[in-house]
């Protein structure tokens, strides 16, 4: 959702790192190589990992927004393990690994087709 946002959010602000739960796309990738900013991922499973490092929200902002798009300022120790998806470069290891996946995909799915043939 924040997508589309994203390049001006970090022209604007000047952060230098964006914490997300997923993959983001061209204007995100524009931006981080534009302003020197990266773009991280917490590894599947880790939310309650991250939400044991936050010491406290200093404050919310943009609350009119809702909850999912509110920017939370926290302060937090150790906080990790994160995944640079998007480097300063604007290389995009989520978009990278999509697309080796599904070129991989036809082949595997018809190997297991043969095998399982109920599966479509």
């Amino acid at each position: 959702r924040m997508e589309k946002f994203e390049k001006e959010f970090i022209a604007q602000t000047g952060v230098k790192l964006i914490v997300g739960k997923g993959g983001m796309g061209p204007l995100t990738e524009a931006g981080c190589r534009e302003h020197k900013a990266v773009h991280a991922i917490f590894p599947g499973g880790c939310a309650v990992v991250a939400a044991t490092q936050v010491e406290e929200i200093e404050r919310a902002e943009w609350l009119d927004l809702g909850m999912p798009e509110t920017l939370w300022v926290n302060r937090v120790k150790e906080f990790g393990p994160l995944i640079i998806s998007i480097d300063t470069q604007g290389n995009n290891l989520i978009e990278k690994n999509k697309a080796e996946f599904n070129a991989k995909k036809a082949s595997i799915v018809a190997r297991i087709h043969q095998q399982v043939g109920f599966i479509k």
